[in-house]
């Protein structure tokens, strides 16, 4: 009797295990079936990125969410420090970065880029009222306004010594409008455009960009089925209507075209 006993606490014991075997490798299944993309950028380079009560928000995470959306998956933006974005993607931190990141010969040593999903420079902006400098070949010699530590102020010091530098753009492009302080600010094309919208800075573009640098999306290096997916993905929110709709929130135009 005790070994029938025993043989039926065991056989009960091996049906609970059994039990819960299953359950947790339905529940891991579960998770497996859940598509999640995880894209990064910096969230500290408004209107493109930023944070507002903790969550990011901003053009490039509005574009992340609409490509995760056209792909099927649950969008899932992260924040991650500039200087090791590429190295963080590389270790399969997150699946790709949407952070305004320029598609250069050094970076494509080490990652792949989709399709760029908008251009852009460095443009030159000046007062409205200034009818002084009329071309770009105008601020030689003149007081020019720059964010400090930017790639910009390598382009200022090409046209003047007399720079200024700035801890933001927007107080830069604020400071052409106060007499005497700059002459002339250099900044990314779309920032300034967008200080001007949202600000209601009386400033100006001056020209073309001095160049210009198509930006987009980093992904691992053997992962061409997404980096197609995203690609596709890419396209179709460009066709209908989505991306321009995005845009014209923070620029006021379709920065794509």
């Amino acid at each position: 009797m005790k070994k029938l006993i025993r043989n039926l606490i065991g056989a009960t014991s091996a049906l609970v295990i059994a039990v819960t075997i299953n359950i947790t490798h339905v529940d891991t299944a579960k998770a497996a079936d859940k598509e999640v993309f995880t894209y990064a950028m910096t969230g500290l380079y408004p209107p493109f990125s930023f944070r507002q009560s903790g969550d990011l928000y901003g053009f490039d995470m509005e574009v992340g969410q609409a490509l995760a959306e056209e792909m099927g998956m649950q969008p899932n933006p992260v924040s991650n420090p500039w200087q090791t974005l590429i190295a963080a993607l590389k270790s399969d931190r997150f699946d790709a970065i949407i952070g305004s990141m320029a598609i250069t010969e050094e970076r494509l040593k080490q990652v792949n880029f989709t399709d760029p999903y908008y251009s852009s420079g460095a443009q030159v902006f000046v007062s409205t009222d200034n009818d002084e400098i009329t071309e770009v070949e105008g601020i030689r010699g003149k007081t020019i306004g720059v964010l400090v530590s930017s790639s910009f102020a390598k382009a200022a010091r090409e046209y003047s010594d007399n720079i200024t530098t700035y801890t933001d753009d927007v107080t830069a492009l604020r400071d052409l409008t106060v007499g005497g302080r700059v002459d002339a600010v250099i900044t990314d094309q779309l920032i300034g455009e967008n200080a001007i919208l949202n600000a209601g800075l009386e400033v100006k573009p001056l020209g073309d960009p001095i160049y210009v640098d198509d930006i987009g999306i980093a992904v691992n290096k053997g992962n061409e089925a997404f980096l197609e997916k995203l690609n596709q993905a890419l396209a179709k929110i460009k066709a209908n209507g989505k991306y321009e709709e995005i845009s014209e929130k923070y620029f006021g135009r379709n920065i794509a075209e």
